[in-house]
């Protein structure tokens, strides 16, 4: 079979051991003679499944007893909603940064449900950096970050130091590098990215930040809810579920977080090297906000992106568009992505620059 190297944004790589292990369970589930696709959700065997994939989380992201992991549908654009749901007072008032699309998604859905504050945007420079230095609002009920913009190849390379809870969307950027999880009172993840295929929604939330909003809550949208149901207060997305359970298991059995971190760091520095050297090439964020995940970059001279295109699909490089909303190309370093694909990527730019 021809490898093909997958620089997709999402859904993005998986580890190819994690997909002949969910391809063996969608036929066989735990020796059951019966396919993960048809069990009960409340079978002992797949209640294994979710506590494992809760505890893998807690593990990965240094969360102490307080947490409660739950794992739900709807992507993170639901979690757009579901925060400010459940932790908007109906008095209060939460504070956002805005730093790409889907931050400004998310403000949109919080200002439906009460009173917000974008406290620091970089939209008016094309979401080009990370905002700093702003001052953030004591009477916040929350402050709601992005830390990794997949559209424009921002990342926070620290986050914000506050006395106010602080919320996280790291579905783009979760499980690539050391961060302490005690240090927010929610984290949200689409796993799309680095943790599982599209269909899952992990959230990491502090119990005691819960129950204060003032508002009657719907069932399907109240954390509570889904806490005390074991994420099974519906039927959740099983199989997402496990194979993000196989992924993290994958990660933690070959050096954890603190060694796929320094893999990301080489692969990131080995292309932004070649893009800053590379004549024909350049990047399209402030250097010190460069994400480790997305790589975006355009060429200078536009007119030879057919042929750049046409060299990169013999190459077997996949995914290397840019978002409709940007162009150019972005190349998405997800942690299954190995350093030689990367390598590949950065020979067809010096061989396109040599002929070019």
């Amino acid at each position: 079979m021809t490898k093909v190297h997958n620089f997709s944004a999402g859904p993005g790589i998986l580890p190819p051991e994690v997909l002949q292990q969910a391809a063996n369970a969608c036929i066989n589930f735990d020796n059951l003679n019966l396919s993960l696709l048809e069990i009960s959700h409340r079978s002992k065997n797949f209640e294994a499944v979710m506590d494992n994939s809760r505890q893998l989380v807690k593990e990965l992201l240094h969360l102490d007893d307080d947490f409660e992991v739950i794992f739900l549908g709807g992507g993170a654009s639901l979690q757009f909603a579901m925060v400010p749901y459940n932790l908007l007072r109906t008095d209060g008032k939460a504070g956002y940064v805005n730093t790409g699309v889907w931050a400004s998604k998310a403000i949109k859905e919080a200002k439906m449900i009460g009173s917000t504050e974008v406290v620091a945007s970089s939209e008016e420079q094309k979401f080009s950096f990370i905002p700093k230095g702003y001052d953030i609002p004591g009477d916040l009920d929350y402050l709601h970050i992005t830390s990794n913009n997949t559209i424009y190849g921002t990342q926070m390379k620290s986050f914000p130091k506050t006395n106010v809870p602080l919320v996280c969307d790291m579905s783009s950027d979760i499980f690539s590098r050391e961060v302490n999880g005690n240090d927010f009172s929610l984290i949200y993840a689409g796993a799309q990215k680095n943790m599982g295929p599209a269909g899952a929604t992990m959230v990491a939330v502090r119990k005691s930040i819960l129950g204060k909003t003032g508002r009657k809550m719907l069932s399907m949208l109240d954390y509570n809810v889904h806490i005390k149901g074991d994420s099974m207060y519906n039927t959740p997305p099983v199989f997402p579920i496990y194979v993000s359970m196989l992924t993290m298991e994958w990660l933690k059995n070959n050096g954890g977080v603190p060694h796929i971190e320094k893999v990301n760091n080489q692969k990131a520095s080995l292309l932004y090297a070649e893009i800053d050297r590379n004549s024909l090439f350049k990047g399209t964020t402030a250097v010190e906000d460069r994400s480790n995940m997305n790589v975006t970059f355009v060429m200078h001279n536009p007119e030879l992106e057919p042929a750049f295109d046409q060299l990169t699909k013999e190459a077997n490089l996949s995914g290397l568009r840019g978002h409709r909303d940007v162009g150019g190309y972005r190349a998405s370093l997800y942690n299954a992505l190995p350093l030689d694909s990367v390598q590949v990527l950065v020979d067809v730019m010096q061989h396109f620059e040599k002929n070019n």
